[in-house]
């Protein structure tokens, strides 16, 4: 058989490459306008003698001849000057070599946010068109923010796998709305309800890279090994995602795939074995006010960022590295160390991803999109980071934690760096994480390699892109007409523009001219190279602090707009504001436009508003072999609220294990029996918050064991705990076996606070997954009797709980 070489035919054609991409021949059942693709009529002969009759098989749907496997990669939470290949200090050769065979963008934007930015990308819509303004975990009851991605909306897995492609997502899955994400389901929100044949990961914002809380498809599924035989989640994905590339080639070598890699890396918790991190002890000792600037050189010097490119300032309410005193700069310069070891351990396994496809001979036809964060650095984990809790869920002071510091990246903490860094690493521009309104929180880098298509030219694509041009991207390139209906539901339009065209063309004008941006009030429009923002508060400031006024969060004239001229000032770097009024109000009637257009509004930049679809019930009633049940049911033990744990079981002879346990090592509850002895223990922010033993042993045959705990009413604050004016939540509690008092206690702390920090560990009975509560059992520490039943009653409303909790936390994505 006879190859052309694509682009030498666009050469003898004087055609752009891009135009060859959309012609390639396919099958009778390629490129499909309406999925499912309708059953053809039987096109063979029936008779009654087999003799007369003639056999035909249904006709197959098959991609379009020549079409690229897709690899998508999404990493989590990094500035746009991380990487080495962008310029930063964190070695990222995978990533490099990706760049070295491929195209890179620096004119690159996401939502600033991660919910919104990975709805975008999958969908191929705005954010706010498919219900996620803001993360899922903060869904509100309006078109869009109500984590519910519409039927009309059907994403990129939804119409490869219709045209052809095997589809598998590995990673981190953030678009399911939250109160779906239990056994009752529904499925139709979760990743093998949109498109996606196989599923391996977890459904949260974050998790523990030690003790996930994972899935395989729809069910919930343990890690393979333990912490101690070296367990680690990025490795784990990237084993799994090389297991399904091998099975894939074995079963279907010749039929395409789109595998989505999304990593928990690099959002908290920063968990990364101890040999990364000691590769980078010392190299940020010079601190992010000196980091700041070495990035900014290297960007010149690589070609990164423009010359004529200005070195923005340091945001007010961010600290001068030479303020710190000698055991902060120790400590936080540690955090950086760590971080950077996360990072580059991420690029390491993406790597042996790429590395698969490779050995099996595909990687020339595979067309690889790697967008090397979901927003701009992090400073949601204020000014000092964060790491060693008090009992109150409070940071100790800089000290106690200096001297836990070398644990920092193992599993007893959740720990990740100060706000400073995430400026730091988003250079040279200002904003970091949520923030809409600049570009620290909107413009990351991205790799686009196919081999047998692309000839890397050294040369950077400087045009503007959006995560909504991604899914454009990939139908062009495999030759895919979008649907105009699906399962018979007519779709919304796609937005977005192919980047194809820059394939060839790297001096090509920008086709993408209008953008919004929205990300908790934070906001901004781009058009033709000028950037109108509006900033309401930065990630680590937090509402409700002094200084806000909650009825001015909205108002212009506390939060003035700025104007930017992105094709003369790339870093955002001089505001136009007040030179150029008549442009401002112009970029703002235009931002308002596409609010309306998107469901922008009502704009909802209160966290502490959240209302939605809530379990109603106080009383839960479990049985034997019942886990995994995430906190989304609304069993809000750990919200301030008394309950009653009535334990229905039988012992068979010397007991232990786990009756009940919710929560983990961050904070959580458990219900056990030790050698024979019934325990009922809190943990508070990992601290041992009170514990109920039992006097006698519990007795053969049949038991009933109550636990009851309460608020105390008037608390009264133990010394040494109190910190930055924040409380523990007194309580006290009675144990009780067969209507026998056997112990009572005060509990330092009844908030265990682990819904918050651990939000997928779970509810479980007969067991404790995940991380164990107790330091007194190791996971999964199962039960060597019988339960019939556990009934939790709670004594307040669940709602009152829940809004409760959710005010008390601002929330991380």
């Amino acid at each position: 058989m006879r190859t052309v070489d694509l682009r030498s035919a666009a050469k003898m054609l004087s055609l752009p490459l891009a135009a060859l991409f959309t012609v390639s021949a396919a099958s009778p059942l390629g490129a499909q306008t309406n999925l499912p693709v309708a059953d053809a009529p039987f096109a063979g002969k029936i008779a009654r003698n087999v003799r007369d009759a003639k056999p035909a098989w249904p006709e197959v749907v098959h991609a379009p001849k020549g079409a690229p496997n897709v690899l998508l990669i999404l990493v989590d939470d990094v500035g746009f000057s991380t990487t080495s290949t962008f310029g930063g200090p964190v070695p990222t050769p995978a990533f490099d070599r990706l760049a070295a065979s491929g195209l890179k963008y620096n004119r690159f934007h996401v939502n600033a946010i991660c919910s919104p930015s990975r709805a975008t990308l999958l969908s191929g819509r705005n954010n706010h068109q498919i219900g996620y303004g803001t993360i899922s975990e903060h869904a509100q009851g309006y078109p869009g923010y109500n984590s519910i991605w519409p039927l009309s909306s059907q994403g990129i897995a939804r119409v490869l796998q219709g045209n052809g492609y095997n589809t598998a997502a590995f990673g981190k899955w953030h678009n399911t709305p939250v109160w779906e994400i239990n056994a009752g389901g529904p499925f139709n929100h979760w990743p093998t309800g949109e498109g996606f044949d196989y599923f391996y990961g977890f459904l949260a914002a974050f998790d523990s890279e030690y003790t996930p809380r994972l899935y395989r498809n729809t069910t919930p599924v343990e890690p393979p090994k333990t912490v101690k035989e070296g367990y680690h989640l990025t490795t784990d994905l990237a084993n799994d995602a090389i297991t399904w590339l091998h099975r894939h080639d074995a079963a279907a070598p010749d039929k395409p795939f789109f595998l989505y890699f999304a990593t928990g890396a690099t959002h908290t918790p920063h968990h990364v074995p101890k040999e990364w991190i000691a590769k980078f002890k010392g190299k940020f000792d010079q601190g992010w006010d000196k980091l700041r600037e070495e990035n900014f050189e290297r960007e010149k010097k690589m070609g990164i960022i423009p010359q004529d490119a200005k070195l923005t300032p340091r945001p007010a309410g961010l600290a001068a590295w030479d303020s710190l005193s000698h055991d902060e700069k120790k400590l936080l310069a540690h955090q950086a160390e760590v971080y950077a070891a996360f990072t580059a351990q991420a690029d390491y396994e993406i790597g042996r991803v790429i590395k698969a496809i490779q050995d099996e001979g595909k990687l020339d036809n595979t067309l690889i999109i790697e967008i090397f964060g979901d927003n701009g650095g992090s400073g949601e984990d204020g000014p000092t980071g964060y790491d060693v809790r008090q009992i109150n869920g409070q940071l100790k002071g800089i000290a106690a934690r200096v001297e836990q510091m070398d644990d920092l990246g193992g599993e007893l903490y959740m720990n990740a760096t100060a706000a400073p860094w995430a400026y730091a690493f988003s250079t040279p521009f200002p904003g970091t994480k949520a923030d809409a309104s600049h570009l620290g929180g909107t413009r990351d880098p991205m790799v686009i390699s196919w081999p047998s298509h692309i000839h890397p030219d050294d040369k950077m694509r400087t045009q503007f892109g959006h995560l909504n041009d991604i899914a454009p991207t990939i139908f062009e390139a495999a030759g895919i007409t979008p649907p105009t209906t699906v399962d018979g539901i007519k779709q919304t339009q796609w937005e977005g523009t192919s980047l194809v065209y820059t394939f060839d063309h790297p001096d090509a004008k920008s086709r993408h001219h209008i953008q919004y941006f929205e990300t908790n009030g934070n906001k901004a429009i781009y058009k033709d190279g000028w950037w109108a923002g509006n900033l309401l508060r930065s990630s680590w400031d937090r509402i409700g602090t002094p200084g806000y006024e909650r009825e001015k969060l909205l108002d212009d004239n506390t939060h003035p707009w700025e104007l930017y001229n992105l094709d003369e000032d790339y870093s955002q770097a001089v505001n136009l504001a007040d030179k150029y009024p008549q442009k401002l109000a112009e970029m703002k009637a235009l931002f308002d436009s596409e609010a309306k257009r998107n469901q922008v509004y009502p704009l909802l930049p209160l966290r502490e508003l959240i209302s939605r679809p809530e379990d109603s019930r106080t009383k839960f009633v479990f049985r034997s072999g019942v886990d995994r049940l995430g906190a989304t049911m609304n069993v809000h033990t750990g919200a301030g609220t008394g309950y009653t744990i009535t334990a229905e079981v039988e012992n068979k002879g010397h007991a232990d294990g786990v009756i009940l346990a919710q929560g983990g090592h961050y904070g959580g509850i458990t219900l056990f029996v030790k050698n024979n002895r019934v325990h009922f223990e809190i943990n508070s922010s990992s601290h041992p918050s009170g514990e109920m033993v039992a006097t006698t042993d519990l007795p053969m045959g049949h038991s009933t064991i109550v636990v009851e705990v309460a608020p105390s009413p008037s608390p009264e604050v133990p010394a040494g705990t109190k910190r930055n004016g924040v409380s523990p939540f007194p309580g006290t509690g009675k144990l009780m076996v067969n209507g026998k008092q056997e112990a009572t206690a005060k509990f330092i702390n009844v908030p265990a606070s682990g819904g918050y920090w651990s939000p997928a560990e779970s509810l479980d009975i007969g067991s404790d997954l995940g991380s164990a509560v107790s330091t007194q059992y190791e996971s999964p520490a199962r039960f060597t009797g019988t339960i019939d039943t556990v009934t939790l009653e709670l004594h307040e409303p669940a709602n009152a709980g829940a809004k409760e909790k959710a005010a008390r936390n601002d929330g991380h994505s």
